[in-house]
């Protein structure tokens, strides 16, 4: 029997049906840890300290944070604002082993003159206790923040709102993407400045370091497509990547090792897209094949290693609520160093409308797995990694 299964791989491969390059396909265990109302957010960071990566929530009117293994469920924080929650950051800012937390709330879509809220969540010493907000300033609509680390490193939250106040759709001021400096008290007030001030319509941002300092850079999206900055000593210092209003942006490594980011097109769109990094600096990054245009209210990306075979793949995740249908989430693995053939993997269909999705090695058995807070299904997602080496 194992000579016939030999022989018939063999003759496939000749043929030209399979490779003994090709990646293994992705295989997973859906396990639904909660239900929730909406899942704004989602953040992925050892809350207490036990080496174990916890799954932390914004959900509608509560912070929580679950807690690995077992997913008990801990809130840090509810009501806090008139309206909706709608992000959260979360990391280790100080090297004590548990991370540090920041949320924003008061969300209101059309709002770019009056809503909007972010606070530090201060941590009593029982981590599974209420935690005290602190209220900082904000810009209207906030929307997106992230720990970032900057010189000598020290981490400054960095906070992003949709749009730039008294805007409308687009059109009129820039919005403020807000740097604030950790004061050694957190009851007193945080140093402000901006990282910059000229782009419209941003749904999300991400962190990169692409150079050889410690520093961390920003990768923005927004109507004015994706943008890189980084900081010198005269401050923040943009690069266009791309001219397509971009909703989601993420980036990873192909095979071969050259750097490729991927995005939803355009805010809240219908593409999956990738783009790779062009051989000169100062050029726009090419775009390879789209990967999918027929995604309905894509919300979210993610770029890793799913497969273990040295290089990435990317998550894509849509909802399905301003474009009725049915939501999903798919994986695209490139299968050449140079990003033009990928594979499209069917993860899930209409059991998780995706809001927000996070990766990390949540067992740890060495694979990346999934997390998916999902809005319309109103549920609390692990997609635990199986896949065969």
């Amino acid at each position: 029997m194992m000579h016939r299964i030999s022989s018939f791989c063999f003759v496939l491969l000749l043929s030209g049906i399979v490779s003994a390059d090709d990646p293994p396909e992705f295989q997973w265990r859906s396990v639904e840890i909660d239900k929730i109302e909406i899942g704004y957010g989602l953040q992925l960071a050892d809350v207490n300290g036990d080496g174990k990566t916890d799954i932390i929530l914004a959900d509608k009117k509560t912070f929580q944070w679950y807690e690995n293994p077992g997913w008990e469920k801990h809130v840090l924080a509810k009501d806090l604002t008139e309206r909706d929650n709608v992000c959260i950051a979360a990391r280790d800012i100080n090297g004590d082993g548990k991370c540090e937390i920041a949320v924003g709330g008061q969300w209101n879509y059309r709002d770019s003159i009056k809503d909007g809220a972010v606070f530090y969540l201060d941590p009593p010493a029982d981590r599974r206790q209420p935690w005290t907000p602190i209220k900082l300033h904000n810009d209207p609509s906030t929307h997106r923040m992230h720990w970032v680390r900057g010189p000598d490193d020290e981490y400054f939250l960095h906070v992003k709102p949709l749009r730039g106040r008294g805007s409308v759709d687009g059109n009129g001021n820039g919005l403020r993407v807000l740097e604030y400096t950790v004061p050694q008290d957190v009851q007193q007030a945080w140093p402000i400045d901006v990282v910059c001030d000229f782009m419209h319509l941003s749904h999300n941002f991400h962190i990169v370091n692409w150079d050889e300092d410690e520093e961390e850079e920003i990768l923005v999206a927004g109507k004015e497509g994706v943008w890189h900055f980084d900081r010198d000593q005269d401050g923040w210092q943009p690069t266009r990547l791309t001219k397509n209003f971009a909703g989601e942006i993420r980036d990873g490594k192909l095979p071969g090792g050259k750097r490729f980011i991927a995005t939803v097109e355009p805010k809240h769109g219908n593409v999956a897209a990738a783009y790779t990094e062009p051989d000169q600096s100062g050029e726009l990054w090419q775009p390879c094949p789209v990967l999918d245009d027929k995604i309905k209210d894509g919300h979210a990306v993610a770029c890793a290693d799913y497969l273990g075979v040295g290089s990435d793949q990317v998550i894509v995740g849509w909802r399905a609520m301003n474009d009725p249908g049915i939501p999903g989430i798919k994986l695209f693995t490139p299968l050449d160093e140079t990003g033009s053939k990928w594979r499209e993997t069917q993860i899930s269909t209409d059991k998780i409308a995706v809001e927000d999705i996070k990766v990390a090695d949540l067992d740890g058995d060495g694979q990346v797995d999934i997390v998916a807070a999902a809005r319309q299904t109103k549920n609390l997602v692990i997609l635990f990694n199986e896949t065969v080496k």
